[in-house]
């Protein structure tokens, strides 16, 4: 009996011990529709439970792939029912086309706008005037030129439609040239005026404007209408016409320091008494600028634009002698703003710029004076008279939508005229079968049919059956 009982207590611990080595550790069931990936087989694991794993993945990929092929078979009806309820649309006649953003329409269109710079598109301004409107303070600061006779008053003399066009200022680097309010050198006009052109078109740690490598105590500067600039000054089409003026009407021979004329009266030299060099033969000196033979030069680290050389030249014939250009100057094109050095002046058109301290030199309409003589009564080979010519220039961003009408479209009208009497006959005849209808106008809408913009065609358009249309709308902004 002993022998029996432990044969049947080995018998029962032999399967207690497989029943333990199969069904060991922590056991999780698959989740609904949980990927689990296939991995090689472990000890004690059976081969069924990696073929099923294998086997949902397949599953699962199949679903997938169902899922895309009835989504691409969706769309594609979808785009088939739109392309035929169109075509059915332009058989029967439509009120609006929509817009394929994909071939009608094209954004983002830029191109280079250019307008004469000066009131009513003009490009060559020959008639300057002073402002009667500016108080006395102002005057000594700078002058105010406008198109036309902006007194106050009544008269035939009288413009109501000039407007100002650009100012003139002249500044001295220590304020010479003009007088204070209370002796102080250090606080006249001509420095304020100086100072402040220095801040705005120079480099931080630069005193002095520099011409042709030569630093420059004192300089006239012109400054454009914000108005009348836009975006800014198209380069290459800048021309300003200097007359010289009469050395003799100042009491200040060659070789003599200008220290106290403060003469208003400047003269200008007669004409056919101009410099032997000057092929106009006038008396005037002409400056452009020479954007097109080198390249800008970037301002304050390019945040405030470019600078071009006002040099000797014309937009006729060009800059004179290219390879030895004289310099009278700076453009700051993006600035709308024109740098002139008073020392060229006086040595070219015989300015004799007041320089003495606290004298108010009245330089500014030194510079007035010859350039509105040099438009009123100088001209140039072609006979143009030798004003300020000038062009603005901006940058316009546009899109381009393509407005087609096919043969079967826009035909009919609902104009009252295309049809007669109360079962809607054509008013003609011979409309029957063979409409003809005249576009001039399109309306372009938003998607909830509200109108946003309308363009005009040049002339009537004729539209049938046998004619189609395709029109460029261009919007700008």
């Amino acid at each position: 009996m002993g022998s029996i009982k432990r044969n049947k207590v080995g018998y029962e611990g032999s399967s207690m011990m497989a029943t333990r080595g199969r069904f060991a550790g922590r056991y999780r069931p698959k989740s609904a529709g949980r990927a689990i990936a296939a991995r090689p087989m472990s000890r004690g694991e059976s081969p069924v439970l990696q073929q099923d794993t294998v086997r949902d993945i397949a599953n699962q990929a199949r679903i997938r792939n169902i899922e895309i092929e009835r989504r691409a078979r969706q769309i594609a009806n979808q785009l088939i029912a739109q392309r035929e309820r169109a075509r059915l649309a332009a058989r029967n006649g439509r009120i609006f086309t929509e817009f394929d953003l994909d071939t009608d329409v094209i954004p983002n269109q830029q191109e280079i706008v250019t307008r004469g710079l000066w009131p009513n598109n003009i490009g060559n301004q020959t008639n300057f005037y002073t402002s009667s409107l500016m108080s006395a303070t102002q005057k000594r600061y700078y002058i105010e030129l406008w198109n036309g006779e902006n007194r106050t008053g009544a008269g035939a003399n009288y413009d109501i439609t000039s407007s100002a066009m650009l100012s003139i200022a002249w500044g001295h680097v220590n304020g010479s040239g003009s007088a204070d309010e209370g002796g102080q050198v250090n606080d006249t006009p001509s420095r304020a005026i100086y100072s402040q052109y220095r801040l705005l078109c120079l480099e931080p740690d630069d005193k002095k404007f520099t011409v042709n490598g030569v630093d420059q105590d004192h300089m006239y500067f012109f400054n454009i209408n914000r108005a009348l600039l836009r975006e800014r000054l198209d380069e290459g089409n800048i021309e300003i016409c200097i007359a010289e003026l009469s050395g003799s009407k100042f009491g200040a021979g060659p070789g003599q320091a200008n220290r106290s004329n403060t003469s208003s009266a400047h003269g200008v030299r007669p004409v056919n008494q101009g410099n032997a060099g000057d092929l106009t033969e006038n008396p005037v000196i002409r400056l452009v600028d020479d954007s097109k033979a080198t390249s800008a030069i970037s301002v304050r680290r390019g945040h405030f634009g470019r600078r071009y050389n006002m040099v000797s030249g014309s937009i006729e014939q060009g800059i004179y002698n290219k390879t030895n250009p004289v310099h009278y100057g700076l453009l700051y094109p993006d600035l709308g703003v024109i740098a002139v050095s008073g020392d060229a002046m006086n040595v070219s058109a015989s300015f004799n710029v007041v320089t003495g301290s606290e004298i108010p030199g009245d330089n500014e309409m030194k510079m007035f004076t010859a350039i509105s003589h040099s438009g009123a009564l100088l001209t140039d080979l072609s006979g143009d008279k030798l004003g300020f010519q000038a062009r603005s220039s901006e940058k316009v961003t546009s899109t381009h939508y393509f407005v087609r009408a096919t043969n079967a479209e826009y035909n009919f009208s609902n104009n009252p005229t295309f049809t007669t009497g109360s079962n809607g006959r054509f008013a003609q005849a011979s409309f029957i079968g063979d409409p003809k209808v005249y576009m001039t106008t399109i309306g372009m809408y938003n998607d909830r049919r509200e109108l946003l913009a309308v363009a005009k065609l040049s002339k009537p358009l004729l539209k049938s059956f046998t004619r189609e249309a395709l029109i460029k709308v261009k919007l700008d902004f």
